[in-house]
């Protein structure tokens, strides 16, 4: 029961991580521009595209599910980082910090040890 609810989270937590990753690499209008209002230049975009695919592959890797949690909890907190920068709407800096709990939760629904080291 744990697992299925776990790989449900996990899996379109990941569905919009590839979309945004996705984006990032073809640079897509929209991104570019988004981009551009948090000052990042269009040259950018490929890199971090290619950083948040690599964790979101990381992610759902079962063997590599703990090192993609912590890669993608980093990549988060570089958005909420950025939004605080630019004095975004609160909107904008809570959404990536309910992305990161959401990246905890399907990891700790997936994966037993973490529910044995959270109920200890």
């Amino acid at each position: 029961m744990h697992k299925t609810g776990g790989w449900i989270v996990s899996g379109l937590l990941s569905a919009f991580l590839f979309f945004d990753a996705v984006g990032k690499l073809m640079k897509l209008s929209a991104v570019v521009q988004g981009s551009a209002q948090a000052g990042y230049s269009a040259d950018l975009l490929p890199k971090i595209g290619m950083v948040l695919l690599v964790c979101t592959i990381l992610y759902l890797i079962p063997r590599t599910l703990f090192l993609g949690s912590l890669l993608l909890t980093a990549y988060l907190g570089g958005a909420v980082a950025t939004g605080v920068r630019m004095h975004a709407a609160a909107f904008m800096i809570v959404f990536p910090i309910v992305f990161a709990v959401l990246v905890w939760v399907g990891t700790v629904l997936r994966d037993g040890r973490f529910r044995t080291l959270l109920t200890s």
